[in-house]
């Protein structure tokens, strides 16, 4: 089974404080770099949870790479 590092941020603000959000760089042992996205949600605590679930499946879902061995053990 292939194994990764998984880099995630998450910080909770008022809905609406947000005016900017640039992608944060990400520089890799053999000193090259690499973007990481930042997404917003907006909504109350159930929202963003469902919100946040939906968003991981998905990224997990378009992800290259999964084998067979790791769908049939992890996937839904």
């Amino acid at each position: 089974m292939a194994r990764y590092t998984l880099v995630y941020g998450l910080r909770l603000v008022p809905e609406g404080s947000v005016t900017n959000a640039t992608d944060a760089t990400l520089t890799l042992k053999d000193g090259t770099t690499s973007g990481l996205t930042l997404h917003t949600l907006d909504g109350t605590i159930p929202q963003l949870r469902r919100s946040l679930d939906r968003s991981l499946d998905a990224f997990f879902d378009i992800l290259p790479g999964a084998d067979e061995d790791d769908l049939e053990t992890f996937g839904d």
